[in-house]
């Protein structure tokens, strides 16, 4: 279904003078693309540009409450040096579009993953290193968010946070069984070792605070005329839990020499970009949070990461859906069992790299 059946401009347009906001007619609209299967739209309106987010035509149950959760970390990020694109306004009705939807700020900047780097930062080395290292400084930023002091008590469970993310994740993966198609668990191998080891060596969780829930370069925009980041996306998985994993999730999906990283993460030129290591100095340097246990968080993202692939995988069997979808399942099936197995290498030689 086109964006055109899902978003009725009128409607939407009679909203936004509800809201307050300046009137005019809506234009020059155009959608985004991008990792999400939720529909974004870029527009202006009244000399003012615009970018709406709302779930596809056919959404999942809940994603009128992700929404909302959405629009609520950017509202308590207003203010802070989190780079983010701002909340104009959000819609918990679903009469007036057919679901929850929200408008922000669009963001001047791109993303670095599946196209070449705009020509200063692919002439750069020392740009492609700085860009790096701005990710690490957005995560940092991140972290050090009052949670509380933002509105956000209540929007996560950090009391037993770690406790519950094996069985949580391991519940996910066994909700596929019910799909027509899919090869089941020993189509992943590793993945019940994987669990049974991130359980029996849990540590100690660093300080509760906000996490993004999938941080990596495919959801980072970065500016045109800097090698920073300009706004985190995409913030579906945002809860309030250990940051550390945050940082786990960036290593895990952190590109190799070839410039691939985790689902279709591919950053090209790479070189330049600094290493995993180099990462983990750059944070251990700017942050107190204990990084000595940094392995098991890297092995919980691969593992939370790779049944989310593996679900996309499951759900492109029993769909039945046209050969590009297909396509993309099986890089997704393929990068759950990479992340799967590396996750089993680095925990069995006790390094990450």
């Amino acid at each position: 279904m086109s964006w055109q059946a899902a978003v009725d401009l009128d409607r939407l347009s009679a909203w936004m003078d509800g809201q307050g906001l300046v009137k005019g007619d809506i234009s020059d609209v155009r959608p985004l693309t991008g990792g999400t299967q939720n529909i974004l739209l870029r527009f202006t309106r009244g000399g003012r540009g615009y970018v709406l987010r709302r779930p596809p035509a056919r959404p999942d149950p809940r994603a009128d409450a992700t929404m909302a959760r959405e629009a609520r970390v950017l509202a308590a990020l207003a203010g802070s040096a989190v780079p983010h694109s701002a909340l104009i306004a959000a819609c918990d009705d679903p009469t007036v579009l057919g679901a929850a939807f929200y408008l922000m700020e669009p963001v001047v900047g791109f993303n670095p993953s599946g196209q070449p780097l705009p020509a200063l930062h692919a002439a750069e080395r020392d740009w492609r290193r700085a860009m790096g290292l701005s990710a690490v400084d957005a995560l940092l930023r991140l972290g050090e968010v009052d949670y509380r002091a933002a509105g956000l008590e209540g929007f996560g469970k950090p009391q037993g946070f770690l406790e519950r993310q094996v069985s949580r994740w391991h519940a996910q993966l066994d909700s596929y069984a019910g799909l027509p198609g899919w090869p089941g668990v020993a189509g992943l191998p590793g993945v019940e070792a994987l669990g049974a080891w991130l359980e029996a060596h849990r540590p100690e969780p660093s300080p509760a605070g906000l996490l993004h829930g999938d941080f990596h370069l495919s959801n980072l925009m970065f500016r045109f005329d800097a090698p920073a980041v300009a706004a985190i996306v995409d913030w579906e998985l945002a809860t309030v839990g250990d940051p550390l994993l945050d940082l786990g999730w960036l290593i895990a999906t952190w590109p190799d020499a070839s410039g691939r990283g985790a689902g279709t993460i591919h950053i090209e030129p790479w070189d330049g970009f600094p290493s995993v290591a180099e990462l983990i100095a750059h944070y251990g340097e700017r942050s107190r949070r204990d990084l000595s246990r940094l392995p098991w968080y890297v092995a919980l993202a691969g593992y939370k990461l790779g049944i989310l692939l593996e679900g996309s995988y499951a759900r492109t069997c029993a769909e039945g859906t046209a050969e590009a979808r297909r396509e993309l399942g099986l890089k997704h099936h393929a990068s759950a069992r990479r992340l799967i197995q590396k996750a089993l290498a680095h925990i069995d030689s006790g390094a990450i790299a």
